[in-house]
């Protein structure tokens, strides 16, 4: 099969699941045969225009975006679907909503299946402003008018379009990414004043829908003897949000800002946690919880839908999302019962290399592309209503 990839920045993953999925998934792909073109963005891969290199034979190709925020994936976005149009593939792969606007190009001027992964609702992001939200529920709504198959990585995202739109999606989840070995001396984390198993590490982009600032009240009101609390992520279009976030935590002693972390660093910090926080409004499926899960540390987390899909059954611990006095309490619980949570921590453990690895994740995504390929016809949306059919013929004006 030749298949051509629009959505994610480009490769290798710096930051990002979806970067991080295309690095696991694409190149398993090429190993069996199949050819693949990722269309990336030029401010993310330092390359000229049109210029295009190896990733572990994925043929990564640099097309121009733009320097306001957003902008720029809109408009790589778009030329990957134009030039996707030009050559014969047979599968044309969008990835998030967004990019996903311009799935009636292919579709439409191809006889290329086209196949959408959302990942998760992005128009709910913090970071979008007013145009940028509509631009992407627009995507949402083409992708649901155009993609032949429609992935999705939670329960709660399958549920969400099939009760939205009458859609049927296809459940595929995300897998951890493969950590890099870690200094067994634990030098990094003691540079940073940490104790083995006795810090709280919250990991991900410092945005206001992952709420680090919850987690910092919830820590700075309960202190717990002897913890600390490590904030490992980096910025994302939310620089406002970032610079008072690290203004409260400045005067705390207990409170360590790591930045963004990669590599062996990021094994170390991850490892040696006690506790593996995470309490966001708005996730996918979070692939930070699933690699500290996979390392068998213990998770708390919000409850939303796809925390509970993970970390129920005695995997873990939930809190009522936005509820700082309910994080407070099962933080309590948690430093107070470190038994109960080395117990939960091998039941996560053995839960994730079970049902999440890549190998199956690219057996099924090949088994959708299989099947796409041998329908005369393709899967669109079952009981659109009026409205959105409407919405999806103002999509194909823009």
């Amino acid at each position: 099969m030749k298949i051509a990839v629009i959505g994610a920045k480009g490769l290798p993953p710096k930051q990002g699941g979806i970067e991080h999925y295309c690095a696991e998934v694409y190149p398993r792909m090429v190993a069996q045969g199949h050819s693949v073109d990722l269309f990336a963005r030029s401010s993310y891969t330092d390359c000229s225009w049109v210029e295009n290199y190896d990733y572990k034979g994925v043929r990564v190709i640099s097309l121009p975006g733009g320097h306001l925020r957003g902008v720029d994936a809109f408009i790589t976005s778009g030329l990957g679907a134009i030039a996707a149009t030009g050559k014969k593939y047979d599968i044309v792969h969008f990835h998030a909503l967004g990019p996903s606007l311009f799935t009636c190009l292919p579709n439409i001027a191809t006889s290329a299946k086209v196949v959408v992964t959302c990942q998760g609702l992005d128009w709910q992001r913090a970071k979008w402003g007013s145009f940028s939200t509509r631009l992407i529920q627009l995507g949402e709504k083409a992708a649901v008018r155009f993609a032949d198959g429609f992935i999705v990585v939670s329960d709660a995202l399958k549920k969400y379009f099939w009760q939205t739109y009458n859609r049927e999606t296809i459940y595929i989840p995300n897998a951890p990414a493969s950590y890099a070995d870690s200094d067994p001396n634990f030098k990094y984390g003691t540079d940073l004043g940490l104790e083995r198993g006795r810090y709280i590490v919250f990991l991900g982009r410092l945005v206001p829908e992952k709420c680090p600032d919850l987690l910092v009240e919830a820590f700075s009101t309960l202190k717990p003897k002897g913890w600390k609390l490590v904030l490992a992520g980096g910025v994302s279009d939310t620089k406002t949000f970032t610079a008072n976030l690290l203004e409260k935590v400045a005067s705390s002693r207990n409170i360590v800002f790591a930045g963004e972390l990669r590599g062996s660093r990021l094994a170390e910090i991850v490892r040696g946690a006690g506790l593996f926080v995470l309490p966001s409004d708005l996730e996918g499926l979070p692939l930070a919880m699933l690699e500290a899960m996979r390392e068998g540390i213990p998770v708390l987390a919000s409850d939303i839908p796809p925390h509970q899909q993970l970390i129920n059954n005695g995997r873990g611990m939930l809190f009522e999302a936005g509820n700082v006095k309910s994080c407070i309490k099962s933080l309590d619980w948690a430093v107070n019962h470190p038994q109960e949570l080395v117990v939960m921590a091998k039941n996560a453990q053995k839960h994730i290399e079970s049902n999440y690895s890549w190998d199956r994740i690219t057996s099924e995504t090949l088994k959708l592309y299989t099947t796409l390929l041998k329908s005369p016809a393709p899967v669109k949306a079952v009981g659109i209503s009026q409205r959105e059919s409407e919405l999806a013929e103002v999509i194909g004006k823009k």
